[in-house]
């Protein structure tokens, strides 16, 4: 059977976590980004990558 293994899907949830944590770094939000990882997988992580920063929030 030629099916997705369980590598698969930790290696994609895996990658998730980790662009979560870069679009934090870059002023995006973690939870968005999550999501969206988990669809576009490495298509994200260039995204966020080569995407400048949002510029800094106000904390109140």
């Amino acid at each position: 059977m030629n099916g997705l293994g369980s590598e698969t899907y930790t290696g994609w949830g895996t990658l998730a976590l980790i662009n979560a944590g870069l679009a934090e770094t870059k002023n995006r939000s973690r939870w968005n980004w999550f999501l969206i990882s988990l669809l576009a997988g490495p298509i994200a992580t260039l995204l966020i990558v080569f995407w400048k920063p949002l510029p800094a929030r106000a904390e109140s």
